[in-house]
């Protein structure tokens, strides 16, 4: 039960850490829909992998790439928002994997379920974690600049279209490590609260993205060990900690001068 436990917050920590980081792109992009959505979009991948008998995790990554992809292509041709985009995609891949996902293993997909995190699992919310967090922090200034101005970063030499598709496919793949934890309707959260947690406190963008990491980390470490305490579900436990740290933040800023 302790190893449980552990390998589950140290999934949990992994995962809230890099979502806290990419999210604080998230949040600044006004994509918080995306964010939320894209989740829904791992389900008809999960509900494959489980009936064709091969790694879940596989299925959903395959349908967040190809989505990131889509995204990234009918916005280019269309100019439609992304988030007008997403909003016409995710209702159906929710649907579509609602309706093909064995009931039995539906509630965990939805809501997540820490006591089956194993040591393998653990080792690939690190790896992968640590990886989309190094990756993204190369590419952190160029995506700051092109919301400042396009055109500037068009004219320094900034492919704008790839670096926007590799950071929705670093999303996505954040996403696919982070359901095991906190299952595909609550994900989201962990790319949307812990931003807007740091945003509230933090003056400069060093600071919020380094925030926006650290409380995505405190939301999945207490909410996981409040789940275990309690005999809750991992997701509910961890979207109701990020939450309290986001009142606390709010209240800081309200008595702020």
């Amino acid at each position: 039960m302790i190893d449980g436990i552990a390998f589950g917050i140290l999934t949990g920590v992994s995962v809230g850490f890099s979502a806290g980081y990419l999210g604080s792109l998230i949040v600044i992009k006004k994509m918080a829909l995306v964010g939320d959505a894209l989740s829904h979009v791992a389900l008809p991948g999960l509900a494959i992998g489980i009936l064709f008998g091969f790694n879940p995790f596989l299925g959903a990554f395959a349908f967040l790439f190809a989505s990131a992809v889509a995204i990234s292509h009918i916005e280019k041709v269309t100019r439609l928002s992304p988030e007008t985009i997403v909003g016409a995609l995710f209702t159906l891949a929710l649907a579509i994997g609602i309706l093909i996902m064995p009931e039995p293993e539906l509630l965990e997909a939805l809501f997540g379920d820490i006591a089956s995190v194993g040591l393998l699992d653990t080792m690939f919310a690190v790896l992968f974690s640590a990886f989309a967090v190094i990756l993204t922090r190369t590419i952190y200034k160029k995506i700051v600049l092109s919301l400042i101005s396009e055109e500037l970063a068009i004219s320094t030499g900034i492919n704008v279209s790839r670096v926007n598709l590799l950071y929705l496919l670093l999303v996505s793949l954040n996403v696919a490590i982070g359901i095991k934890v906190l299952g595909t309707l609550l994900v989201g959260f962990m790319l949307v609260v812990p931003a807007a947690t740091a945003k509230n406190i933090a003056n400069d963008m060093s600071k919020y993205s380094i925030f926006s990491s650290i409380f995505g980390a405190i939301s999945a470490a207490f909410g996981i060990m409040l789940s275990s305490y309690m005999a809750l579900p991992s997701g509910p436990s961890i979207v109701l900690s990020g939450i309290a740290l986001f009142l606390v933040t709010v209240l800081f800023r309200w008595r702020k001068p």
